[in-house]
């Protein structure tokens, strides 16, 4: 139960950051390039927190309500997973058309490494989807390793990119004025 509650309140932070996000790209999205790119990501990003609110709460209802114990207390959502890729699919490319050099990063300019460390959790997320829909029909322990250490590494990813944004208050993900 405690773990379904932490997954719960965990997804509950994510959504509110990813509401943030979209408020923050609201102002830009009818602007062309960065700026419009920058507002899909966003609530593209924010659709796939929402569906892992509701496989989250549904794995907390379950926990709290059923006599019987389950090792698996939630798996990432797919429908979540693909919003996140897409998401950072789309910060990636415009990002790429803000002074990259084809696929690569132009260094020099803070946060110039944040697109693609975005894009590399988000598909470490979509790893860990796929990881936690083979857990129940093989019942793996390897499955399920694959699966809790992708999430952590996508959610360390995330984390680097909002971290160096406070630090910065620059994020190359989305245009941000300096305040």
């Amino acid at each position: 139960s405690a773990d379904a509650i932490t997954f719960f309140v965990g997804s509950i932070l994510f959504t509110a950051g990813g509401g943030l996000q979209s408020w923050l790209a609201w102002r830009e999205r009818h602007s062309h390039g960065g700026g419009r790119a920058a507002w899909w990501a966003a609530l593209i990003q924010s659709a796939g927190t929402l569906f892992f609110n509701v496989t989250t709460y549904e794995a907390m209802h379950t926990a709290l309500t059923s006599s019987m114990y389950n090792e698996l207390v939630w798996r990432p959502d797919w429908r979540g997973s693909i919003c996140f890729l897409v998401s950072g699919a789309i910060a990636y490319g415009a990002s790429s058309r803000r002074g990259w050099h084809g696929w690569l990063p132009a260094r020099g300019s803070d946060g110039w490494w944040q697109p693609a460390v975005n894009l590399l959790g988000c598909i470490f997320f979509g790893i860990s989807a796929v990881a936690g829909y083979v857990v129940p029909s093989s019942g793996s322990m390897l499955d399920l390793a694959a699966a809790n250490w992708n999430t952590s590494l996508g959610a360390a990813c995330f984390l680097a990119c909002a971290l160096d944004t406070l630090r910065t208050g620059r994020a190359s993900k989305m245009p941000l004025r300096r305040e």
